[in-house]
């Protein structure tokens, strides 16, 4: 983390309707370990065409939002908490915010794919596919009692995979955890490949992508894993007993903003644990 990012707010996407304390505590955890304030933003969709409806969601909003600082600075009293209510849609404001942001946090709506695509107010996904800094859902509970714990990392050589790396090693070390960095190779050639010449290649650039990270992070346990199978299925195996999975994100989101790949896109539906989602650093390609 540069020292810039580092003064900007770990940003929470407040909802009326999944508000849960759960993501509220996540985000409050994360901003109080990282020394950071705590922004929390929640987006009113306008109607002005019934002012009495307005005025009911403006006040829905405001009480969300006054309960979850309210929860968040109980759990850390010396956590700076700011609140803001914004006539937009969900997810590009979350976008915009993104820009200034460190992390921003969502909790889910446990959407299926079709209702993702068809609802105006899915945001895990298109925000997730389009920020401008990682993305935390928060859809199921770290597990604090595996001991030791771990965060998973998958990686598969890209840009974004890079990106991700320096985050996992980051988190782990944050939370005095190992890290597990995990590559996941389908074959599509049963048959007429040489398995074990592929593993040990695979792990030679696992060790190379892991290498330098290692160097600045020497107090974080680092383990290699070379899988064969799917990597969402393998990779949601691997974070049933984690405090967090990281995987990159490949490129921005088209115009609908859910272009996001497969495999983030079917950890968010599969994970047993918060996911979080890596851009590429600038320049690091697409």
């Amino acid at each position: 983390m540069t020292s810039a990012s580092e003064r900007r707010p770990v940003v929470l996407g407040v909802d009326t309707l999944t508000p849960g304390r759960m993501v509220v505590a996540w985000a409050a955890d994360e901003a109080d370990r990282r020394r950071l304030s705590l922004r929390m933003v929640h987006a009113l969709p306008p109607v002005s065409e019934d002012p009495h409806a307005f005025k009911e969601l403006r006040e829905r909003g405001d009480r969300a939002l006054d309960d979850a600082a309210a929860f968040a600075r109980r759990r850390h009293p010396n956590l700076s908490v700011a609140t803001a209510v914004k006539e937009a849609a969900p997810a590009p404001l979350l976008c915009r915010e993104s820009a200034h942001a460190a992390l921003v946090v969502l909790g889910s709506r446990r959407l299926n794919r079709l209702e993702e695509v068809l609802s105006t107010s899915s945001v895990t996904v298109p925000v997730s596919a389009q920020a401008h800094c990682p993305v935390v859902v928060v859809r199921e509970p770290e597990h604090v009692t595996q001991e030791p714990p771990y965060v998973v990392v998958g990686v598969d050589g890209s840009p974004s995979s890079g990106a991700a790396v320096d985050f996992a090693f980051d988190l782990a070390e944050r939370r005095q955890a190992a890290l597990r960095a995990v590559w996941v190779w389908q074959s599509h050639l049963d048959g007429h490949v040489d398995e074990g010449a592929t593993v040990q290649t695979l792990r030679r650039r696992l060790g190379e992508t892991t290498a330098g990270r290692r160097a600045v992070h020497p107090d974080v346990t680092l383990t290699h894993e070379v899988i064969r199978g799917h990597p969402v299925e393998e990779l949601a195996k691997a974070s049933e007993h984690a405090l967090a999975v990281v995987v990159g994100r490949r490129g921005r989101g088209g115009f609908t903003g859910m272009r996001l790949g497969s495999v983030p896109h079917g950890l968010l539906h599969r994970a047993h644990c918060p996911v979080v989602t890596v851009p590429s650093a600038p320049g690091g390609g697409r």
